[in-house]
């Protein structure tokens, strides 16, 4: 269920990232609410990929899931 609304959540953030040429991959969440993603095309090599996932979609996430205690990523 919890992989199920995280999954959701993602595609409300991908527009934004396919916009600039990238996208985002779920990859696991684990038990104590960490969600591990990994960033494609353009944002794997941007150099800004971290504050994309931390105050981009952690954010989000964490904001719209309760649950999630942080991302991670892979």
């Amino acid at each position: 269920m919890l992989e199920t609304r995280i999954q959701k959540a993602l595609e409300e953030v991908r527009p934004s990232l396919q916009a600039d040429g990238g996208d985002v991959e779920f990859v696991s969440v684990a038990e104590d609410g960490t969600v591990s993603l990994r960033l494609t095309g353009h944002c794997g090599d941007c150099p800004m990929s971290q504050m994309t996932l931390k105050m981009g979609i952690e954010s989000f996430l964490k904001k719209e899931i309760p649950e999630v205690s942080a991302v991670v990523g892979v």
